[in-house]
C-alpha cells in the first residue's frame, strides 16, 4: 500500500486551501444516494472511491473510468482479479490505495495528498464512520464529497428497494460523469425487463430460498437478510428463510438451517480466496464453479436439504448483487431457477451480453453464475 508522507498530506491541504474559486459556468449540481444535493465546480477529473468497485458503475457511463480515478479503498469487493487489474492497467498510472475494507483504515492525509476533485464514499465507508462529519472535514479544503449507496446495517434506516436505488444510483453517475441521458437509457433497459419478470411472476407461490450471502467450504450459514439481497429475491420469486429479520446477514448454525428446509439453495462465490469458497465470477472457468458448488452441498448435514436432494442448487458470483446495475441478471437468474415453468424463456446471458454491448466500456467475461447439474441457466 502506497502511503503518502504527512509532508506531501500537508502540503497538498494548503494547496487545496489556496485554490481560487471557478467560474460556476462549468458547475454541476448532483443527488447523492442521501438525498443531498452538491454542487461541483466542474466535471470531475481527479476521483477517489471509497469503494472501489464504483468503478465498475462508471465504465457504464466512461469509455476510460479508470483515468479518472486518482485513489480508491476497497478494492477486493470486485471479487474478481481479472476486473481489479483490467482497471488498474487502463488507468494510466497508479491508483494509490487510501484504505481497506472499513471506514477505519481510511487515510483523510492519504486522500488528501492526491488532490482530488471529488471524493465517492458510501454510508458504509464514509472517513471516520460518520458521514455529515466526513462532509464538514473535506469541504474544509474545498473537496466536495458525494455519496452512492446510503445502506447500512441499522434496522431503522428508511430507504428505497434496491430497484429505487438504481435508478437514483444512475441518475448520480450520469450527473457526475456529463451523461443524464444514459442513465434513462440504462433505467429503461433495466425496468422493462424487470416488469417482463414481474408480469411471469405475478400469481406464482415464492419458492423457499437459502441465499446465501458468504458460501464457505468450511463454515455454515450466512443466511442473506431481508434488505438488498433479500429484496432481490422476492423480485425474483422467491422468499427467504422464516423468521429472519436482520437486514443484511444473519448466521444460522446448521441445525437451524436444516429446521428450514428450503426448496432451492443459492450460493455466492467470487475471484478470491477460491481454497475456501466457490470459484464463480468474470473470466473463471465454470467448472471450477460447479466443482465448488458440488464441495458446499457435502458439508454436514446439507444432504438431507430438499434444495441438495432436487439437485435445485445454483451459485452466482457476488457482484450480481453489490453492482446495482447487474442486480436485473441476478433476477433473472434466480426467477428462471425457481420458476422454470414460467420463466423457462427468460435468457441472462442475453441480457449481459447487452449490458456489455450497449453500456459497459469493461465488458464483463462470463459466465457469472454456475449450475451444480452444469445446465445453462
Amino acid at each position: 500500500m502506497h502511503l503518502p508522507t504527512r509532508r506531501t498530506a500537508l502540503g497538498t491541504m494548503a494547496a487545496l486551501i489556496a485554490q481560487p474559486s471557478l467560474s460556476r459556468d462549468d458547475s454541476l449540481s448532483v443527488v447523492d444516494m442521501l438525498g443531498r444535493t452538491v454542487t461541483l465546480p466542474r466535471a470531475p477529473r481527479r476521483i477517489v472511491l471509497l469503494e472501489g468497485r464504483d468503478l465498475l458503475t462508471m465504465a457504464l457511463f466512461h469509455p476510460r473510468p479508470a483515468e479518472l480515478v486518482v485513489g480508491w479503498a476497497a478494492p477486493e469487493r470486485f471479487d474478481s482479479d481479472l476486473l481489479r487489474d483490467s482497471f488498474e492497467r487502463s488507468a494510466g498510472h497508479p491508483i494509490v490505495l487510501v484504505g481497506k475494507q472499513t471506514a477505519d483504515t481510511l487515510s483523510l492525509e492519504g486522500i488528501l495528498s492526491l488532490a482530488p476533485d471529488l471524493v465517492i464514499a458510501t454510508a458504509f465507508m464514509a472517513p471516520g464512520g460518520d458521514p455529515q462529519a466526513a462532509v464538514e472535514r473535506l469541504a474544509q479544503f474545498g473537496i466536495p464529497l458525494v455519496f452512492s449507496d446510503s445502506a447500512s446495517n441499522s434496522p431503522s434506516e428508511s430507504r428505497r428497494s434496491p430497484r429505487q436505488g438504481l435508478a437514483a444510483q444512475l441518475r448520480m453517475w450520469g450527473a457526475i460523469l456529463g451523461e443524464p441521458a444514459r442513465s434513462e437509457e440504462i433505467i429503461a433497459f433495466v425496468d422493462q425487463r424487470f416488469e417482463a419478470v414481474s408480469r411471469r411472476l405475478s400469481r406464482a407461490k415464492p419458492v423457499k430460498t437459502y441465499l446465501e450471502i458468504m458460501s464457505l467450504y468450511d463454515e455454515c450459514c450466512w443466511a442473506a437478510g431481508t434488505r438488498i439481497w433479500g429484496e432481490l429475491l422476492i423480485d425474483a420469486g422467491g422468499r427467504s428463510l422464516d423468521g429472519l429479520d436482520a437486514p443484511w446477514t444473519a448466521k444460522l448454525s446448521t441445525e437451524q438451517l436444516l429446521a428450514q428446509q428450503p426448496q432451492a439453495y443459492i450460493a455466492t462465490g467470487g475471484g478470491y480466496a477460491s481454497a475456501t469458497r466457490p470459484a464463480i465470477g468474470p473470466g473463471l472457468d465454470p467448472r471450477a464453479g460447479r466443482r465448488g458448488l458440488q464441495r458446499l452441498t457435502e458439508r454436514t448435514g446439507f444432504a438431507s436439504l430438499p434444495a441438495i436432494r432436487d439437485r435445485r442448487v445454483h451459485g452466482i458470483w457476488t457482484g450480481l448483487i453489490t453492482v446495482p446495475a447487474l442486480n436485473i441478471v441476478f433476477v433473472e437468474l434466480a426467477a428462471k431457477w425457481l420458476h422454470p415453468e414460467l420463466c423457462g424463456d427468460l435468457n441472462p446471458a442475453a441480457t449481459l451480453a447487452e449490458i456489455n454491448r450497449r453500456f459497459l466500456s469493461q465488458p464483463l467475461a462470463g459466465p457469472l453464475w454456475a449450475n451444480l447439474d452444469g445446465a445453462d441457466p
